[in-house]
């Protein structure tokens, strides 16, 4: 007698109560899938994971509170290379789509996405597939065009362009200074420095103009 298959386990970390819980119900009620997580924050997260339990599959908003989802898909990566994290989110913007996806998102679906469709997007992730909004595909689509095209001279110096390199590949600012052999200090006047030079405010849009405009 054949075994049955097991659940998916999917973990959902999002801070809208409302919608947490209404999820959270479709998942563990959807055919082959259990949500035995559902909080609303990375680090409540994080707590289930240093008692041993693990995600097959995490849906993650990126507006949290304390650390965000950008941050919390990369720390799932890291904890948990075998775990997929699929972003459900209001945020749009070229930067945080292209953040996500160098943290190690799988997926990056828009709110409001409907439940038959999350459903189906979690299923499609475990295929091996990478659910992305028609909208968001588009958007990455021409983000990958422009790549192939010759990125402008920002007047970066061979240690900032380093430390840019290392921010797109997804490190932290203390791994980034490991990694280079110099103190936080001197990796956060470079990022300064950084920042001024592509006129951008965040670690998000230094990543996304390095490799909308192939900076890297």
């Amino acid at each position: 007698m054949s075994r049955p298959p097991r659940e998916i386990l999917v973990w959902l970390v999002e801070d809208n109560a409302l919608l947490r819980g209404g999820l959270e119900a479709v998942l563990d009620a959807a055919d082959g899938l259990a949500c035995p997580v559902a909080v609303d924050r990375v680090e409540a997260a994080e707590e289930a994971l240093d008692i041993g339990h693990q995600p097959d599959i995490v849906l993650m908003d990126i507006g949290l509170p304390g650390i965000d989802g950008i941050e919390g898909a990369r720390r799932f990566r890291e904890r948990v290379p075998t775990a997929r994290v699929v972003i459900l989110t209001v945020h749009e913007e070229d930067e945080n789509v292209v953040a996500a996806i160098c943290a190690g998102a799988s997926g990056y679906l828009l709110k409001p996405t409907s439940p038959d469709r999350i459903v189906e997007a979690v299923r499609e992730v475990e295929a091996g597939a990478a659910p992305i909004n028609g909208f968001i595909a588009g958007r990455v689509l021409t983000l990958l065009a422009r790549l192939a095209s010759p990125g402008p001279d920002y007047g970066l110096t061979p240690r900032e362009h380093d430390t840019l390199e290392l921010l797109v590949a997804g490190l932290t600012m203390k791994e980034v200074a490991a990694r280079m052999g110099v103190s936080y200090h001197t990796v956060d006047t470079h990022v300064r420095h950084v920042y001024a030079k592509l006129q951008v405010r965040s670690r998000g849009g230094a990543v996304a103009k390095a490799l909308r405009e192939r900076i890297v």
